[in-house]
C-alpha cells in the first residue's frame, strides 16, 4: 500500500506546489510509482506539469463532486511514473457542493481506495486554506509534509494548521502524522533566512528535514515551461536539492 502525504500550510505562495510538482519528479525518478493529486484550484501543480487544463475531461472536480473514478481522470506527465490528477477552476465550487454531501470530509479518501496499491507515493497539493478542500487531504493523508519558507512570519499560521491536524486525527482520521516540515525558498545571503531556519528547526525538532530548498529563478522559471526542475534544469540548484529531498523523504520511509 502506497503512502499518502497532504502537503499543507494555509498560507499561500511557501512552495506547495513547487514541493508537490519536484518532490513528485525526484521520487518518480528514483524508481517510486507516484501520484500528484491537484486539490487547489488555482490547478499550478496541473499547469507546472505541462498539463493543457482547457482539454481536461475530467478532473479533481468530477471526482468530488459526482464520483467520477480516479482512473478515468488520471493524467500522464513528461516524466514516466509520475501521473497527475489535475484541477481546474471548477473545483473552486466544490466547497459550496460538498456542504450537503454525505461523508463529505472523505469523498477523496473514498476515491482514492480504487487507485492506492498502484502507486508508491501519493502527494496531495492541498489549498492555501483549512476549507473543506484541505480537510479531505487530511483526511485521505497518512501524513503531513509543511513547506515553510524562510521569510518573516513563517510560523505565522502554522500553529493553527498543526491544530486542525490534531482534530482531523481527533475526530476523522486517527492515522494522520506530521511527515516532516519542509524549508523553502531559502536565501543564504540573508541572516534573516538563517535565523528562520534555526526558529523552524528549534520549533519542530526532528521532523524538520536537513534538505533546504534555495530560492532561485530557475525553480520560478520551470512551470511557465510546464516542467519540473529535474527536466528543465537538472544541475540546478534546485533540482539537487529537491534530488536529495526526495533521497531524504525515502530514507525516511525505508525505501533505500
Amino acid at each position: 500500500m502506497g503512502v499518502i502525504v497532504a502537503i499543507a500550510n494555509q498560507k499561500g505562495g511557501v512552495g506547495k506546489s513547487t514541493t508537490a510538482i519536484n518532490l513528485g519528479a525526484a521520487l518518480a525518478l528514483q524508481g517510486e510509482r507516484v501520484l500528484l493529486v491537484d486539490l487547489d484550484p488555482q490547478g499550478n501543480t496541473t499547469s507546472g506539469l505541462g498539463v493543457d487544463r482547457s482539454a481536461i475531461e475530467y478532473s479533481t472536480y468530477e471526482v468530488l463532486v459526482n464520483d467520477v473514478p480516479i482512473e478515468d481522470a488520471v493524467e500522464p506527465t513528461s516524466v514516466r511514473d509520475l501521473l497527475v490528477l489535475p484541477a481546474t477552476i471548477e473545483l473552486a465550487g466544490a466547497e459550496i457542493e460538498l456542504v450537503s454531501a454525505f461523508s463529505r470530509e472523505k469523498k477523496l479518501s473514498e476515491a482514492l481506495k480504487a487507485v492506492v496499491d498502484d502507486f508508491d507515493v501519493i502527494l496531495i497539493d492541498c489549498p492555501p486554506s483549512l476549507g473543506l478542500l484541505t480537510i479531505n487531504g487530511l483526511a485521505a493523508a497518512n501524513e503531513v509534509l509543511i513547506p515553510i519558507q524562510c521569510e518573516y512570519y513563517a510560523l505565522e499560521g502554522v500553529s493553527q494548521l498543526v491544530k486542525n491536524i490534531q482534530l482531523v486525527q481527533a475526530s476523522i482520521n486517527e492515522a494522520l502524522e506530521l511527515e516532516g516540515v519542509v524549508l523553502t525558498m531559502f536565501d543564504g545571503r540573508t541572516t534573516l533566512s538563517a535565523d528562520v531556519a534555526a526558529q523552524v528547526r528549534q520549533h519542530f525538532g526532528e521532523v524538520t528535514y536537513r534538505t533546504v530548498v534555495p530560492r532561485t529563478v530557475r525553480l520560478s522559471e520551470a512551470p511557465s515551461y510546464g516542467e519540473p526542475i529535474e527536466a528543465f534544469d537538472p544541475m540546478s540548484r534546485g533540482a539537487i536539492a529537491y534530488r536529495e529531498l526526495g533521497r531524504e523523504f525515502r530514507r525516511r520511509h525505508g525505501r533505500t
